[in-house]
């Protein structure tokens, strides 16, 4: 029965949904949904945003969601790599929408906005039109044109000179990866992969404004926003749908200080072992410095070769130096070619400097990698020492 009611209920939806206009009774309501963060996966660790159109006469509840990707649009995987992603708006049953958070212990926060008939019929119109074919995929990007900035601008364009956003509650100058880094504390692996993939443009000062790429902000933001054709604040009523059950973290023995730290430590005993037997174990640096390598072509690959603009100007190339692979290849022959003892002693140099000045370099460079860098040096100087 249940199966039944919920698929009528999707049937009955999509009717409704790509009808082009609908004329909403004064009692509608539109209101700006927050969904919780959640630690289950990476891209829900930020929390998630949604409009919600209600109208009891109509019989009609939608919730808009921003954060729809097709995986059958062609290339696909191709496009995510270089950058060209498309997302698109779809629309759901909201008591769906809503439950299948709930399921997912995330808070759900409403917010009922203060708008005239007028502007509740124009925002309405916006979103149906946004969900024609036609006009339904955008450009996305991670932090500028996301499933939470484009609730922001549908109000924006919708109301467009009617509503403003002031800012000024925000106090704190955070980065971009400031704001990253809070919140996945609880994912120290995403976090690394992040900071290890995206570069300079992570680490620019945030304005006030660009702080709505996060699901919070946008709920903060529309708290302190201002109706001005009713001249009172934007936002009329807040309501906690459900407020996430405390959950108990686990000690996570697989984590980049303990698994980093424990690489470093057997490749130090391994180097000095090397050291007093005056003999190089070339299998592990050829390991190291191919992997090492490897992540520099992935990261010169993303600068220069996608539309993954966060990826730019990548100082994490310091480390891990796309040579390094090139270099790691000749260790395997028996006679060395000498330019490769200056390249190693230019290792050491370059991973010895980037140590010393890890906390003045303009790029945020995670910390978990300090350990990394230090295996690097080590070896690099070893290599430097013992070849002819």
């Amino acid at each position: 029965m249940k199966k039944f009611s919920t698929l009528f209920a999707m049937i009955l939806f999509f009717k409704i949904a790509f009808a082009q206009s609908i004329r909403l009774n004064q009692d509608a309501r539109i209101s700006i949904i927050t969904f919780g963060p959640s630690q289950e996966e990476l891209y829900s660790a930020f929390g998630h945003s949604a409009v919600r159109v209600y109208d009891s006469a109509l019989n009609l509840d939608v919730a808009f969601n921003y954060g729809v990707f097709d995986f059958n649009q062609p290339h696909f995987y191709l496009n995510f790599a270089r950058g060209y992603l498309y997302y698109m708006v779809d629309a759901y049953p909201y008591p769906l929408f809503r439950n299948y958070y709930i399921q997912h212990n995330r808070f759900v926060h409403e917010q009922v906005l203060n708008l005239t008939p007028e502007q509740k019929q124009k925002v309405s119109d916006f979103l149906f039109w946004n969900l024609q074919p036609q006009n339904q995929t955008y450009r996305y990007d991670y932090f500028y044109n996301n499933c939470a900035t484009k609730v922001r601008d549908a109000l924006a364009v919708a109301l467009k000179g009617e509503i403003t956003f002031d800012s000024t509650f925000i106090k704190t100058d955070y980065t971009i990866r400031n704001l990253t880094d809070l919140y996945l504390s609880q994912q120290p692996w995403g976090d690394l992969g992040i900071d290890i993939c995206l570069g300079l443009p992570m680490d620019k000062k945030t304005s006030p404004y660009e702080y709505m790429f996060l699901p919070d902000y946008i709920e903060a933001s529309f708290d302190h926003a201002f109706n001005h054709s009713l001249g009172q604040p934007l936002v009329s009523k807040k309501l906690s749908i459900y407020e996430m059950k405390p959950e108990t973290t686990s000690f996570l023995w697989f984590h980049p200080w303990i698994v980093f730290g424990v690489v470093f430590l057997i490749v130090a005993l391994i180097t000095y072992r090397d050291w007093q037997q005056k003999k190089l174990s070339t299998w592990l640096d050829v390991i190291l410095f191919i992997t090492v390598g490897a992540v520099g072509i992935l990261l010169s690959f993303l600068w220069a070769f996608t539309d993954h603009k966060a990826a730019a100007n990548n100082f994490n190339l310091l480390w891990a130096l796309p040579t390094h692979a090139v270099a790691a290849l000749f260790l395997l022959k028996k006679e060395k070619p000498k330019w490769l003892k200056k390249y190693f002693l230019a290792t050491t140099i370059i991973s010895a400097l980037l140590l010393g000045f890890w906390f003045l370099l303009p790029q945020a460079l995670n910390v978990f990698l300090i350990p990394v860098v230090g295996v690097i040096l080590l070896r690099s100087l070893l290599i430097s020492s013992l070849e002819k």
